[in-house]
């Protein structure tokens, strides 16, 4: 019997790990998890840094048959490419590249290839980072920050998501309704009618906030995300009932005993158990 690659996810608490975990799935591979769990701070465990030098999660290791030293993967796109281009069950969560007699062409790219090379990028980039912004802001409110100047960081903190995270979010969920409203073939997933990586990508951002948390951003146009966004938040429904992710959350929470989408600190009750 052929040597198999050794593959371990190192899965921190209340990441996108959540989703890398989703793809091992999905990819039908046999895998290790190692669990990290974050600290008071909300920061990830000084361990992680022993895998790679920023200390992060998602990172996933490949050890090649007959190696001695894993192969060492970063950055959710980055892991989605690189296991969908090495293991079989990958080219079924990967478009097709090219149109029929115009392989290697300039503009003969597939839309359905096109969409899903901007997303694996513009998750990472710029919608991530508005959602993480989001994030460090909602921490200035509460109870990590001392109670007699937490009125001015809840302030500051407010008058900031107002003028840059909720105008930018705003943007963000209007470009992927259209996303959705285009998909190629009138599919239900971003890239058409498959499932793909960067649906997986999403599903985290999505799932978390899709309950309420996309509600306390601002005023929405039509009341609330769902109703403004109808589309987007059918999308982050789906994603929620499909099979793989729900297999993600119970592998956590046979290790676990509970799972929890949000970033939770040691100690304190999550605030939004699965």
């Amino acid at each position: 019997m052929e040597e198999e690659a050794k593959v371990k996810l190192h899965w921190l608490n209340g990441s996108r790990a959540q989703s890398t975990l989703w793809l091992l799935e999905e990819l039908e591979i046999p895998y290790e998890l190692e669990i990290y769990r974050r600290q008071k701070s909300m920061m990830a465990p000084p361990e992680l840094k022993k895998i790679h030098p920023l200390g992060k999660s998602p990172v996933v290791t490949v050890t090649p048959p007959g190696a001695t030293e894993p192969i060492v993967l970063a950055e959710s796109g980055f892991v989605v490419q690189y296991l969908c281009d090495h293991f079989p069950k990958g080219a079924s969560l990967t478009p097709e590249r090219w149109k029929d007699g115009q392989a290697h062409k300039v503009g003969g790219e597939t839309e359905e290839w096109m969409r899903y090379q901007y997303l694996l990028y513009y998750i990472e980039g710029s919608f991530m980072s508005t959602v993480v912004l989001q994030f460090i802001l909602s921490g200035m409110k509460g109870n990590s920050v001392p109670f007699y100047i937490r009125p001015i960081t809840t302030m500051i903190a407010n008058q900031l998501i107002g003028m840059v995270v909720f105008p930018n979010m705003k943007r963000h969920f209007g470009m992927m309704e259209q996303f959705l409203e285009t998909s190629p073939g009138d599919g239900s997933y971003m890239c058409g009618r498959n499932l793909t990586g960067a649906d997986m990508m999403l599903a985290y951002p999505l799932i978390a906030g899709k309950d309420g948390a996309f509600d306390s951003l601002g005023k929405w146009e039509k009341g609330s995300f769902k109703e403004t966004f109808p589309k987007l938040h059918a999308y982050s429904e789906r994603l929620a009932e499909e099979p793989g992710w729900k297999r993600s959350v119970e592998k956590i929470k046979e290790i676990e005993g509970s799972f929890s989408i949000l970033p939770t600190p040691p100690g304190q009750p999550p605030s939004a158990r699965i």
